[in-house]
């Protein structure tokens, strides 16, 4: 290979910012905000003021719980930051929204115990073949040298982290930055464009080090840098430039710059390394499988449902152009007319009459349009660019609305929050009746439950979901069933034996007849069975009964008082008498679960897993996740409801699990009793 001459790329760019909880991510995108003008000054965090934190949600717990956008104008440039949020509870947002960036900043620190989270960030952007560039932030507070911290985070990145800058110290303190590539030093001033100055003499030969260690790793992509290096010549400044560019683009290398976003240290050089390196439309739609043309093509990064303005789809447009009132199909015959193009600022919206390739903008009034689709102006639609794919839930609620008469409102607030945030899911528990919502920790249902009562006005009740307790028996009845009634005219006359056995585990419910002589007419027989059925939906410790089976061996009838009615009530009386006699026992669900950690989690993990009853099956290495684990057990249902707290705080919030079904198991003695006592209280209330 030779020299690859990159040149500076114009248009529309869309960059995601991303990186671990409290990295600094929206104190980032303040920052720029404030350095291009956008904002007059930049607000910290805990003002509450920030343009990406701006719903309730995110100001109560100073955290984002959403993915934020904001469109700025750089040295002519137009480009579109979405601020993704941190913690893995909110991370499904930022799936959608990376698939169509052409570039995702990662805001990181020296941290170890954020190392984990870092290294979820960094696979998911290797998945979608994602560029990116490291911004390595709060340098000023970071005691180990810049090469040691890189060593720290190289584990995380299949690609070389490339160091582009060096901090410039003074008395011991970061006052600014070297940067490597353009051999220029750079004094920092809070809030403010730094200062350039020459490289101090007791930095000469750490920056002539580094430097040389930076063109090392860029002429494993550049035969004649490799060349130059060789015979000890300087290469010339553009060329080096050039090869930053084309080994961002091809995902060859991460470069990695530093800066305090606090104090908006750092700011600038970044955005200009945006600008000059980050991958254009044209690369992104290649990455995409996407061709050139007229016909529009939009990818949907996130719904937003708004207060007046109504719904919103926030998309970029892969190629072509789009005007108010275009109308716009995904895949089959149904189509959606755009209503209003906006370009956002946070909560801000500014309307505009058109937008072109490259642009990330708002979309108004796409009914029928969910987040993750591909949208075209080809009747039909197009392929579909992104399958979107939500981990399973780790955690749930049971809701009710305080009001009975908001019944109706909460579903269809819920299914809007859901348009939203398709990480939710929403269930009716058939056996139970109860409306389960189902998200990804405490914090993301929590912030639900939060949007439900604020922005939709609408108080409710959350409650842990029910166990679903199954109940059988050990041994076996004969037990007569006779329901006799006179009251005037016809009477009411049913008369049955019943054989009740129990089933191996797993068999679920039987029934039979050995009905011989017609003793009982065969009209009568489904009534028997219906009125077994009826009875075994709550058996004599409250549950639904299951493993078991069920004979009509013999029986009587009358010509006149018999009837449908009178033989369930027969059956449902024998059953009763019987099931009593049978020794009843409560089943409870276990779970196969497999919990995936972080290895240096992994002995903690393993001992809290006794705790909750569970049973550890084995552990091993995490495949294609080098320093994870996967480790696999049962555990009962009742235990795993909020699992997922204990083992994120065992893990600087990481863990997850799956969990499926894998049996019945019998629980007696004092939990058993616990569990009646709540059932007997929960149908006398």
């Amino acid at each position: 290979m030779g020299s690859r001459a990159g040149g500076r790329r114009t248009g529309p760019k869309c960059i995601a910012i991303v990186g671990p909880f409290a990295s600094g991510k929206t104190t980032l995108l303040e920052a720029i905000l404030a350095r291009t003008g956008t904002i007059p000054r930049q607000n910290p965090v805990s003002s509450g003021n920030t343009v990406s934190d701006h719903s309730p949600e995110a100001k109560a717990h100073a955290m984002s719980v959403e993915a934020s956008v904001a469109t700025i104008d750089f040295m002519g440039e137009s480009l579109t930051f979405i601020d993704c949020p941190g913690s893995i509870e909110f991370a499904f947002e930022g799936d959608a929204v990376l698939a169509a960036c052409d570039l995702a900043v990662v805001v990181a620190e020296a941290d170890e115990k954020k190392i984990p989270a870092l290294q979820l960030i960094m696979r998911k952007l290797d998945d979608l073949g994602v560029p990116c560039i490291l911004f390595l932030n709060k340098i000023d507070r970071t005691a180990a040298g810049v090469r040691d911290t890189l060593k720290l985070l190289q584990p995380v990145s299949t690609t070389p982290l490339l160091l582009r800058q060096i901090p410039l110290r003074r008395e011991g303190a970061v006052v600014g930055s070297i940067d490597l590539a353009l051999e220029r030093a750079y004094v920092w001033r809070d809030f403010a464009e730094s200062e350039v100055a020459e490289i101090p003499d007791d930095e000469k030969a750490r920056e002539i080090e580094a430097r040389f260690s930076m063109l090392e790793t860029l002429a494993d992509h550049d035969d004649l840098l490799m060349e130059q290096l060789l015979d000890e010549k300087e290469p010339p400044r553009d060329e080096v430039f050039d090869d930053l560019s084309a080994d961002l683009r091809a995902g060859s290398v991460t470069p990695v710059l530093i800066g305090t976003a606090e104090k908006g240290n750092g700011v600038l050089r970044l955005l200009k390394a945006i600008r000059h390196d980050a991958p254009d439309i044209e690369m992104t739609r290649s990455r995409l499988g996407v061709a050139a043309g007229d016909t529009a093509i939009i990818q949907v990064m996130k719904t937003i449902h708004t207060p007046h303005g109504g719904k919103l789809s926030v998309s970029r447009i892969l190629s072509g152009t789009v005007t108010d009132g275009t109308e716009l199909w995904a895949a089959g015959p149904e189509s959606a007319r755009i209503s209003g193009i906006y370009r956002l600022l946070g909560k801000d919206q500014s309307k505009t009459a058109s937008a072109t390739t490259g642009e990330t903008v708002a979309l108004g009034k796409l009914d029928g349009i969910r987040t993750g689709q591909t949208l075209s102006t080809k009747k039909g639609g197009t392929e579909q660019l992104v399958a979107l794919e939500p981990p399973q839930p780790v955690f749930a609620f049971s809701l009710r609305p305080r009001e009975r008469k908001d019944d109706v409102r909460m579903s269809a607030a819920i299914q809007r929050l859901a348009e939203e945030d398709p990480s939710l899911t929403l269930h009716q528990n058939q056996d139970s009746g109860e409306t389960v919502l189902s998200g990804h920790g405490e914090m993301h249902l929590r912030v639900t439950v939060e949007r439900l009562e604020g922005k939709n006005q609408i108080p409710v009740e959350v409650r842990p979901p029910l166990v679903p307790y199954r109940e059988t028996i050990r041994k076996g009845v004969t037990q007569r069933g006779r329901h006799k009634k006179q009251s005037g005219g016809h009477g009411q006359f049913g008369d049955v034996v019943l054989e009740i056995k129990p089933l191996p585990r797993g068999s679920g419910f039987q029934f039979t007849d050995t009905i011989t002589g017609g003793v009982v007419p065969k009209q009568y027989i489904q009534s028997v069975e219906a009125g077994v059925r009826d009875f075994l939906k709550s058996g004599p410790l409250g549950f639904p009964v299951v493993d078991i089976a069920v004979n009509l061996s013999d029986g009587s009838y009358h010509a006149v008082d018999s009837s449908d009615m009178a033989f369930q009530m027969a059956a449902r009386l024998g059953m009763k008498e019987g099931m009593a006699q049978c020794s009843p026992v409560l089943l409870e669900p276990i779970m196969k679960v497999e919990i995936a950690t972080p290895s240096e989690a992994t002995a903690r993990i393993t001992a809290l897993i006794p705790q909750r009853r569970g049973q550890i099956l084995g552990f091993d290495a995490r495949p294609g996740w080098p320093g994870w684990d996967i480790v696999e057990a049962t555990m009962p249902q009742a235990e795993i409801g909020d699992l997922i707290i204990e083992l994120r705080s065992a893990t600087a919030g990481v863990a997850t699990y799956k969990a499926t079904f894998d049996h019945m198991a019998e629980l007696t003695g004092r939990l058993a009793d616990q569990v009646m006592s709540q059932q007997a209280g929960g149908k006398a209330a």
